[in-house]
C-alpha cells in the first residue's frame, strides 16, 4: 500500500466523519419514524409539503419515480396526514394536501428531528451557520439537486428483491481495487 500524503490522510478523515454523520441521521430518523409509528419515507413527504403540492412535483422534490410517488400518497392518505385533491388549474393533476393532522405531524417530526441533529446539540448557533456556509460551498442542498431517489433502492434491498453482495463479488472488486 502506498504511502498518504497528509492532505490524503486529512480528506480520509473528513470521509469517515461525514460517513459518520450520515449514519447517525439515518439511524435517528429511522427511530423518529418508529417512534411515531411510520414508514421514514413519510418524514421527507411530509417535510416537503409546505403547501399543496401535484404529485409530480413532489417526486421531483423527493427525486423519486412517480410509481413510487404513488405508493407514497397512498401512504399519507391511509394514515391520514394528506389527501389528493384536484388542481383546480387542471382537474387531470392531483395534488396532496396535508390534512390537519398531517400539519401536526410534520410539526411535531421536525421539532423532535430538530432536537436530535447533532450540530443542535454540540454547536453554537455561530458554529452552525459556519457549517451551513461550508456545505453550500461543496454542494447544493438535497433540494435544490436532481439526484436519483435513493429511497427506492433502500426499499428494494430490504424487501430482498436485489441480490446481496457475495463474498466472490467482494473479492473480485478488492482485486481490481490492488490493481
Amino acid at each position: 500500500m502506498r504511502a498518504r500524503s497528509e492532505e490524503d490522510l486529512l480528506d480520509l478523515e473528513i470521509l469517515d466523519a461525514v460517513a459518520g454523520l450520515f449514519a447517525r441521521l439515518v439511524a435517528e430518523g429511522e427511530a423518529v419514524a418508529k417512534s411515531f409509528g411510520i414508514p421514514v419515507f413519510v418524514i421527507k413527504a411530509l417535510h416537503m409539503l409546505d403547501t399543496p403540492l401535484a404529485m409530480k412535483d413532489l417526486g421531483r422534490r423527493m427525486h423519486c419515480d412517480p410509481s413510487f410517488i404513488t405508493s407514497i400518497a397512498d401512504t399519507l392518505e391511509k394514515y391520514g396526514l394528506a389527501a389528493r385533491e384536484p388542481d383546480p388549474g387542471d382537474r387531470r393533476v392531483k395534488r396532496l394536501v396535508l390534512t390537519p393532522a398531517g400539519a401536526e405531524l410534520k410539526g411535531r417530526i421536525e421539532d423532535e428531528m430538530l432536537s436530535r441533529a447533532p450540530w443542535h446539540q454540540a454547536l453554537t448557533m455561530q458554529q452552525r451557520a459556519s457549517l451551513l456556509a461550508l456545505m453550500h460551498a461543496m454542494s447544493p442542498p438535497l433540494s435544490a439537486t436532481e439526484a436519483d431517489c435513493p429511497v427506492e433502492e433502500v426499499s428494494k434491498l430490504l424487501a430482498g428483491t436485489t441480490a446481496p453482495v457475495s463474498a466472490a463479488a467482494t473479492d473480485e472488486f478488492s482485486a481490481a481495487a490492488r490493481s
